[in-house]
């Protein structure tokens, strides 16, 4: 899965994952596990080419290894490398989920974030910014795209599956972060 900051593509693949039966991978974690440091710390302390080449590297490793659901940070597409694997990924039968958001909506989800550094300031102005663009990048890249908007993560979890011509193999879609707050 592809987009913008606010779009989803965790919960969202959280659900998918779940309702598949197949492990969900998100690669700005794996950067994070990498770097041994939160994304936003990569940012200060080393700076954005230092995370875009662990990203890079993240997002490679993950397509040749990781056979579920797999989010990609949003800014993850903007390297020609990036867009080379996702090409291949796609011409082999794979499937490149673009999450599209409303920018209001994706302001409510971000709000002040600072883990999300390149919104720091006018969080606004500056998603509208990244979105002008990506956009052309994540549209390109996608063979489907699905608008987020306000809907609760299993609606558009089960769009996805619906219009891939899949069907949940591990009962009803959930979000098995849900079932985690609940129990604890």
């Amino acid at each position: 899965m592809i987009g913008p900051p606010g779009s989803g593509k965790s919960k969202v693949g959280r659900i998918l994952a779940a309702g598949l039966g197949v492990t969900v991978r998100d690669t700005d974690a794996d950067v994070e596990e990498i770097a041994g440091k939160p994304v936003s710390e990569i940012f200060v302390d080393d700076g954005e080419p230092h995370f875009r080449e662990l990203e890079r590297a993240a997002v490679l490793a993950a397509l040749a290894e990781h056979d579920g659901v797999l989010s990609l940070g949003g800014g993850a597409v903007m390297n020609a490398a990036t867009q080379e694997a996702l090409e291949k990924y796609t011409a082999d039968g794979g499937q490149v989920v673009f999450l599209d958001v409303p920018l209001a909506i994706a302001a409510q989800r971000v709000g002040m974030n600072q883990a999300r550094p390149l919104l720091l300031g006018n969080p606004r102005a500056q998603w509208q910014k990244l979105m002008t663009e990506r956009r052309p990048t994540y549209e390109r890249l996608a063979t489907l795209t699905v608008v987020s908007s306000e809907r609760p993560g299993e609606q558009v979890a089960a769009e996805i599956l619906e219009a891939l011509g899949l069907e949940a193999t591990a009962g009803e879609l959930i979000d098995p972060k849900k079932n985690e707050e609940s129990t604890t």
